[in-house]
């Protein structure tokens, strides 16, 4: 059975499976005492650990400093065409500058992220110090290193908000770049104009393409960056649960064990890295769990792929999956080229869409293909 959604693009294989879940989080009073000297000790010796080791399981952020090139000036020819170059130039030297300003807020959400990963750490080790020599159950000081730890990782969720915020505001700058492409372009055809004008727009055109590659490497850091803390930040809140029952027993038990339990069951690691496609046939044995067509400039996938997915992990808990960006075949050489570079955007989008629904990127694997029955660019979500 297939149910077609006309109105967002989508395909989906329907599925019968049966779903349950469950949610356990530890819940503390937030206590205030004094510390004993034997927990003075144990604090210092943990601040001292802590000074002398580097922070463990924080995931590394980009490092990429994404400062765009000014645009080229020019002079003005009198013509229809000069003038329309001479506007365009200004919308450039705009998105620019705009460009510089997301820089500027990524590169400062990076400091942050680091500031608070370390305080985080630092109330963990000193937790965890503690726990290792040895306390009395529901050791009140403990119980408030603990509350602390949970507003730190709270401000770590913080920070991931601000850059899924920034990759919002990045999302319409690419927009806007690829429109300024093919404004350009287009203005090649317009007629009345000199070779003066040609000259400038030929500038023009790689100045803006330089500016498409550009965001779209900003993009993609600035996602790795959101999926490595979303995925950190989402292991560290069940390694908290284990920290709590630590407390409440005066015992250190270690990290949680669902956390184990994902690699062991799957083959493999929770290690995230840059999206990197590979070309692959199009599959011919496998049926398609999703098939989103992108024929409009919005299509509201997100809603069918996410309860696609979760009917499938409710009966499967270790699914892995496959996200293949399609380009139709019939295209012309440049055409494909373009094509496959959206197609692989559109890929991206999607697998963003599914880390911030909870699916860890580790469990898919991008590749990309054409199609001869394709008419325009298609992302298929597959079932390993």
């Amino acid at each position: 059975m297939v149910l077609k959604w006309s109105k967002a693009g989508i395909v989906i294989s329907a599925l019968a499976l049966s779903a349950c879940s469950f949610t356990e989080e530890a819940l503390w009073p937030s206590l205030t005492g004094e510390e004993t000297t034997q927990d003075a000790a144990a604090s210092a010796e943990a601040a001292q650990n802590v000074a002398a080791t580097q922070i463990q399981g924080q995931p590394e952020l980009g490092s990429t400093n994404f400062e765009p090139a000014p645009v080229t000036p020019g002079e003005a020819t009198g013509t229809f065409v000069g003038k329309k170059v001479q506007a365009m130039r200004g919308e450039l030297a705009q998105l620019i500058e705009q460009i510089r300003i997301h820089n500027n807020e990524l590169q400062d959400l990076r400091g942050q992220t680091i500031q608070d990963s370390q305080r985080y750490h630092g109330t963990v080790a000193a937790i965890n110090a503690r726990l290792q020599v040895g306390t009395t159950p529901g050791n009140p000081i403990l119980v408030q290193q603990f509350n602390s730890s949970l507003s730190d990782l709270d401000r770590l969720s913080s920070d991931i908000a601000q850059m899924n915020s920034l990759a919002q505001k990045v999302e319409k700058d690419s927009s806007m770049s690829s429109y300024m492409l093919e404004s350009v372009q287009a203005t090649f055809g317009i007629s009345g104009a000199v070779d003066e004008d040609h000259r400038q727009l030929a500038i023009l055109q790689d100045e803006v393409n330089q500016t498409v590659i550009l965001i779209q490497r900003l993009l993609s850091e600035v996602a790795e960056d959101v999926r490595r803390q979303t995925n950190y930040v989402a292991a560290e809140r069940a390694n908290l649960n284990t920290l709590a029952a630590g407390v409440k027993a005066g015992e250190i038990y270690g990290t949680s064990l669902s956390n184990r339990m994902s690699g062991a069951n799957t083959g493999i690691t929770s290690t995230v890295t840059r999206p990197n496609f590979q070309r692959t046939a199009q599959p011919t044995n496998r049926r398609p769990l999703v098939v989103i067509r992108f024929d409009r400039s919005k299509v509201n996938y997100q809603q069918a792929i996410y309860t696609t997915v979760k009917q499938v992990l409710d009966r499967r808990p270790d699914a892995v999956f496959d996200l293949v960006a399609i380009t139709p075949s019939q295209l012309s050489p440049g055409q494909q080229a373009i094509g496959t570079t959206q197609a692989r955007r559109q890929a991206e989008q999607v697998l963003r869409s599914l880390t911030e629904m909870g699916l860890p990127p580790s469990r898919v694997a991008l590749s990309a293909s054409t199609s001869a029955s394709a008419q325009t660019n298609e992302v298929h979500l597959y079932l390993r």
